[in-house]
């Protein structure tokens, strides 16, 4: 048995994701937090959250590194830890150096950090010379326009150290490009309490449809588990509205998709982790859209799961501990699965989902979810923004996508103004 040091969580999937890996791997974990609430306020009413199975939970300032690295050396002193683990992109990070100042297995602290931060991810793919978009990283509006000039529109402005498409926003004109990044800047602090930082990316507007590539990388190799489509919607955000699993491509692109991903990973340096790496399939070829040094999100580990047998949440467990994973996939009776949102159109209070009797007893319906009455609602500009979910496979092909779509279109939620 091994014991881990969880620090913080997301407090969607991945936060029941990881634990149930950990517990069914045998292991145990230590939670290590700064805000406890935070996760007790996400767990439904009456149950339990599968973040309280820890062993302890340990309270620290976890959004000070300076005093937080003593703190975990005298708890590894105390507990004995194993490896470091998180699935919140925003304490990647600090993970990767709580394990390497305790010399546990995991990435480098550098490569991480280049991973986490857009902008300078963008700089050492094109040094290394991965294909990306042409961008400009900018300090301020006046440097956003001359760089909006000089690349020419349309364009997506970025927030350098945020996630979940939080911000991301295509600009089509001066006016649009004024007005994205005065929200941004108007978002000083995330949402963990953690200051931004004051520098705004532009990219080259992509053509082409979007995937997502799952790989592992342990020592210094890494293998493509596969290719996930998505779809997205919201404009001028991008909220991703679904996705399915294997994506519907040929074989040619789905190899050229994998395999920019895995040279985008090599270039950041990164190793034991596993990354969802976001690629383009425009007409000139795979282009990187980031690489994320953590398990997918939106449930696509699960998407995973359901297709291949193969489950990257209990990878994730086992390179931090610096174990071999099993990657190898295993018959599941599914060709395909798939995952559609609920994405909300407009604001105010939701009075309940109708048609969720209906689509629960469909029988290719692998999940479905949706917020409880009284849930404050406001029309969707990120992934934070859900109402709820319905994932189905298809045992025959490629259908999981057109099944759910249907699926989704029967829930109608009602949201009302007050």
């Amino acid at each position: 048995m091994a014991h881990l040091l969880m620090v913080e969580s997301w407090v969607g999937s991945m936060s029941r994701l990881l634990p149930r890996a950990i517990r069914e791997g045998g292991h145990e974990f230590t939670l290590l937090t700064r805000d406890l609430h935070h996760y007790l306020r996400a767990a439904p009413e009456g149950a339990a959250h599968p973040l309280l199975s820890a062993r302890h939970v340990l309270t620290a300032e976890t959004n000070d590194a300076d005093s937080l690295l003593p703190f975990v050396e005298r708890a590894h002193r105390s507990l004995g830890f194993d490896g470091v683990i998180t699935s919140c992109d925003y304490y990647l990070p600090v993970a990767a150096d709580i394990a390497a100042r305790l010399h546990l297995p995991g990435p480098t602290p550098a490569a991480v950090e280049n991973a986490c931060r857009k902008d300078a991810t963008r700089r050492i793919l094109a040094d290394a010379g991965v294909p990306g978009p042409r961008f400009a990283v900018c300090g301020d509006r006046a440097e956003a326009v001359r760089a909006a000039r000089e690349l020419g529109l349309p364009l997506v402005l970025k927030p350098v150290d945020l996630c979940a498409g939080m911000f991301v926003r295509r600009v089509d004109d001066e006016a649009g490009l004024a007005a994205a990044h005065r929200a941004l800047a108007d978002f000083p602090v995330n949402a963990r309490g953690r200051r931004r930082a004051p520098v705004v990316l532009l990219e080259e507007f992509l053509h082409g449809p979007e995937v997502s590539v799952e790989t592992v990388t342990f020592d210094g190799r890494t293998e493509v588990v596969g290719v996930t489509d998505k779809s997205t919607g919201g404009e001028p955000a991008f909220v991703e509205t679904g996705h399915m699993f294997p994506a519907a491509l040929s074989e040619e692109d789905a190899r050229a998709a994998g395999e920019t991903a895995v040279l985008a990973v090599g270039a950041l340096g990164l190793d034991s982790v596993v990354a969802h790496t976001e690629i383009k399939l425009t007409p000139d070829g795979p282009r990187v859209v980031e690489v994320n040094p953590r398990p997918a999100g939106n449930r696509i580990t699960e998407l995973v799961r359901h297709v291949t047998g193969v489950d990257l949440a209990a990878a994730c467990v086992n390179v931090a501990l610096g174990r071999a994973p099993d990657l190898r996939p295993r018959a599941t009776g599914l060709h395909s699965a798939a995952i559609a949102f609920l994405v909300p159109g407009t604001g105010g209070v939701l009075e309940g989902v109708d048609g969720v009797d209906g689509v629960g007893e469909a029988p290719d319906v692998l999940e479905l979810s949706v917020a409880v009455p009284g849930t404050r609602v406001a029309a969707a500009s990120s992934n934070n923004d859900y109402l709820g979910h319905v994932m189905a496979g298809d045992a025959d092909g490629p259908g999981a996508r057109d099944r759910v779509e249907a699926l989704l279109a029967r829930l109608r939620p009602q949201v009302v103004n007050r």
